[in-house]
């Protein structure tokens, strides 16, 4: 068995390297596109990598060695995406619901390509205009790094003194080279060694000019949740053997598989993870007791009322009247961990895992017999994707029997819109300039995209891309809040939004009155006494009434 085989199989993704396979391209035509694209839009940002930290602080950014190999906001995240969703070890992922994140990822690797052609032009000018004129270079970039080290790295400027700092080693530098006691070919290579690099330096930044244009267009586009699917030729093997292509591939198949698990996270306060925090929940509680006197119930697990409710909400999206009512909502039998503050969780193992899933016959088992003490424990799911991905509302029902008590409790959860970081669009830079010759009049003309600092980092940075493990530890990372997952990461708070919470709200009452109405139909036909349970769902009916969200999961003791 082959390395790859072992990965294919770690993967859990059966099919192998065919003639003519096609390139992958972003399923951006299905739910959640416009949410996705919005935060694909990040890896085709400018700015500084502090600026992650906007919609979620728990994000951190690593500092390098030189603030002149740092990478900018788009480069920085895509590095950090690609290396926590695709690199081999990886810890698991949260489910990202109402939202792709093959699309991201695909997006990442397009920007990263966009990237190296750039980095490829500017390593052949570093080589022309840098190797051969090194002591030039290194002069240049050590005058650049000492006014970043005097200014800081982003946008600000050195100061009066170090200003004059600056200037007094440049002129010192220019004397020295002007005065060097060397004739000949020599002297033409000392006067030629300052010069040389600026002109590499124009032809740098014409190539970064045009790249920065192309990913501001980009950037723009999928911030306004526009765009299209993006190709992954990288991920096409060429050849049987093309280690490097068949890894991409798996790790795109992995995101796929991973997504579609029916294991998730109870993180306490923080609600289930992926589907935000726990507003409000129900419960009936009632005794079993037979209906005939002098006969006994038939006997019934909690599976047979589990499946029933959820066969029963598969018709949530009918309705007496014609009034568009709910969509047709997600139906998923869950296995629910509890991790509270973790900073990762872990996958289904053993014999009864399913690739990243728990196996039917396991779920069944978890529902009829792990509901009291430590150990899984079983949900059924209930998910309504609205607001084009940016609203995720799921109801959770669990089904339980203590002695003889029957237990059907109904949670609600709500996972927010993304915060507005994501939807900034590019904004160039401008200044007030008199117009020529009515020097009386004044316009703002729009500035390039590349400065000359950002074209000697850009310059700097090229060869390195190459190295990316020490371009990391030279110009430092971004670090990405754990448990990841990208939806419920960036997510905000839906309370501020009134059609958002009405939404919420009058979800719950239906979802409730089916749930007991399916729950009663198998209590009915195992001859249960249903009067106690009709009397409990009629109080019940008006306590869901209540018209304002609950922190249930905050219990102020």
């Amino acid at each position: 068995m082959t390395a790859l085989d072992d990965l294919r199989k770690a993967a859990g993704v059966e099919f192998d390297f065919a003639p003519g396979a096609q390139v992958p391209l972003s399923t951006s035509g299905s739910g959640g596109t416009g949410l996705s694209q919005r935060i694909a839009s990040v890896a085709y940002r400018e700015g500084a990598p502090d600026k992650i930290k906007q919609p979620n602080d728990a994000a951190g950014v690593s500092k390098g060695r030189f603030t002149l190999l740092e990478p900018n906001l788009g480069e920085a995240f895509t590095r950090a995406i690609e290396t926590r969703m695709l690199a081999e070890g990886r810890k698991p992922l949260i489910q990202s619901f109402g939202a792709e994140p093959q699309a991201v990822v695909e997006h990442a690797l397009a920007a990263k390509r966009i990237r190296r052609q750039r980095d490829r032009r500017l390593t052949v000018i570093m080589a022309v205009f840098g190797l051969l004129f090194l002591p030039g270079v290194a002069i240049w970039l050590g005058m650049f790094q000492l006014r970043r080290s005097f200014a800081g790295s982003q946008d600000k400027r050195a100061g009066a003194l170090g200003t004059l700092l600056l200037a007094a080693i440049a002129g010192l530098i220019v004397l020295l080279v002007l005065r060097a006691p060397v004739t000949g070919v020599l002297q033409i290579y000392l006067w030629a060694m300052l010069p040389a690099p600026v002109i590499g330096w124009f032809l740098a930044k014409q190539v970064a000019e045009r790249t920065a244009q192309n990913l501001r267009a980009h950037w723009g586009e999928l911030a306004g949740g526009g765009g299209s699917g993006v190709m992954v030729p990288e991920a096409v093997p060429q050849n049987p053997n093309d280690a490097d292509a068949e890894r991409l591939r798996i790790g795109l198949a992995k995101l796929a598989a991973e997504q579609e698990s029916n294991l998730t996270y109870y993180a306490g306060t923080k609600g289930i993870l992926g589907m935000g925090v726990r507003w409000g929940h129900w419960q009936l509680a009632e005794d079993l007791r037979p209906r005939d006197p002098g006969r006994e119930i038939d006997p019934f697990r909690s599976w047979d009322v589990a499946r029933a409710i959820g066969d029963q909400m598969r018709l949530l999206e009918r309705g007496p009247l014609h009034t568009g009512g709910f969509k047709p909502p997600v139906i998923t039998h869950w296995v629910v961990r509890h991790v509270g503050g973790a900073g990762e969780v872990s996958r289904p193992e053993g014999p009864d895992a399913d690739g990243y899933s728990f196996s039917n016959i396991e779920v069944q088992r978890i529902c009829n017999e792990q509901q009291y003490s430590s150990g899984d424990r079983h949900y059924l799911g209930v998910r309504f994707v609205l607001w084009e991905g940016e609203l995720v509302i799921t109801m959770m029902i669990t089904v339980t029997v203590l002695h003889q008590t029957l237990r059907i409790e109904v949670s609600g959860y709500v996972l927010g819109p993304l915060d507005g970081f994501f939807g900034e669009k590019p904004s160039p830079d401008t200044k007030t300039v008199r117009e020529f010759p009515k020097f009386w009049k004044q316009k703002k003309v729009e500035l390039p995209a590349v400065d000359a600092k950002e074209a000697v980092r850009l310059a700097a940075r090229a060869p390195l891309t190459w190295f990316p493990k020490q371009l990391d530890k030279l110009g430092g990372t971004i670090s990405l809040p754990e448990p990841f997952g990208l939806r419920h990461t960036w997510a905000t708070k839906p309370w501020g939004h009134r059609f958002m919470v009405d939404d919420v709200l009058r979800t719950a009452t239906p979802v409730l009155r089916v749930a007991f109405s399916a729950a009663f139909k198998v209590l009915r036909e195992n001859g249960v006494d249903m009067a106690p349970f009709d009397a409990r769902a009629a109080a019940l009916s008006g306590q869901i009434q209540d018209p304002g969200p609950k922190h249930s999961d905050e219990y102020g003791m």
